[in-house]
């Protein structure tokens, strides 16, 4: 039998075993990133963009998990429900995290409640874009070719709820045309329909249209930014043709709730240090990204805003899951 003095005796070499375990030095294994889309689209891009410098970074291997669907809330939960080690993370995107909110009204999680935010990863730039065998030279072309068809022209995301859903939808709206959804489960598949000419338009983002521009299979019409963009040199804005018309795209990491705070620093600094080299940057640029690095809490007060601001546009466009 054990005596009561010597269990006595052990629970501080107990403690001590628990205390050095759980301030193991962190990672110690492969980290996976949960991409919410198809691989060839522009979260799929970017991610295997950013993972090999972030593996350099944090001396660990970088796992890039493609888990399509329902416009990113299936990878949304997936990492909601892990747990928080800092070994299963998510690329996050607008829709996912600022309009699924209000568009899906059977989410099982929130996301402002149920993730830890970790960092920005960019800005990506959107282009509207047709196939080359359409007539179709300017927004202005577009729309009266809708007006004259209504409920026939095609329009494609890369998901229910994404940033191209969301403009093609808008577009709709302020020109007051009718046009049909037609959702993809990534960027990748999309395009592959779009250059084949089984779909009319799509406001389609700058990593995956940009290539296929340069190559002559698609024509650029517009981007639905504020103003020009540089990347883009010439092209016009949609907002020239109907004033006010935007629609922004951004990335950003995320881990489950309850991630340690020091894990989140790590992964934070690493991010940061990845989108501040020149050579990332300039790469990110060629792809119509602009790196934005930040803090946590910043990143926190941007998808609480981004919520706010697309919750009216959302309901008000008629958007939904169907």
């Amino acid at each position: 039998m054990i005596h009561r003095r010597t269990m006595l005796a052990a629970l501080p070499a107990v403690a001590l075993a628990g205390t050095t375990h759980a301030q193991e030095p962190w990672p110690q294994r492969p980290i996976r990133i949960i991409v919410g889309f198809a691989a060839g689209g522009a979260t799929d891009i970017t991610t295997r963009t950013l993972a090999p410098k972030l593996q350099s970074l944090l001396g660990q291997s970088i796992i890039v998990d493609n888990r399509p669907g329902a416009g990113g809330n299936l990878a949304t939960e997936l990492v909601v429900r892990a747990q928080p080690d800092g070994y299963t993370l998510l690329m996050g995107t607008i829709g996912a995290l600022a309009i699924n909110p209000t568009l899906y009204g059977n989410l099982t999680f929130d996301p402002q409640a149920d993730l830890t935010p970790i960092a920005m990863a960019g800005d990506i730039l959107n282009i509207l874009v047709v196939p080359t065998d359409r007539p179709w030279r300017n927004v202005a072309d577009l729309i009266a070719a809708a007006r004259a068809q209504p409920d026939t022209l095609t329009y494609g995301s890369s998901g229910i709820g994404g940033a191209g859903h969301l403009a093609g939808a808008l577009l709709d709206q302020e020109a007051r045309i009718r046009t049909i959804h037609v959702p993809y489960r990534g960027g990748g598949p999309l395009m592959t329909d779009l250059i084949s000419g089984k779909i009319d338009f799509a406001f389609s983002t700058a990593p995956t249209a940009l290539p296929q521009i340069e190559g002559g299979k698609l024509r650029a019409l517009a981007v639905p930014t504020a103003r020009r963009s540089a990347i883009t040199g010439a092209l016009p804005a949609v907002s020239e043709t109907l004033p006010g018309f935007e629609v922004a795209n951004w990335y950003a990491l995320l881990g489950p709730k309850a991630l340690p705070p020091a894990i989140t620093a790590r992964l934070n600094a690493a991010m940061q240090e990845t989108l501040r080299d020149p050579e990332m940057v300039a790469h990110l640029a060629r792809h119509g990204t602009e790196p934005r690095p930040g803090p946590p809490e910043e990143l926190a007060r941007f998808i609480r805003q981004e919520t706010e601001k697309w919750a009216p546009i959302v309901r008000a466009t008629g958007a939904n899951p169907n």
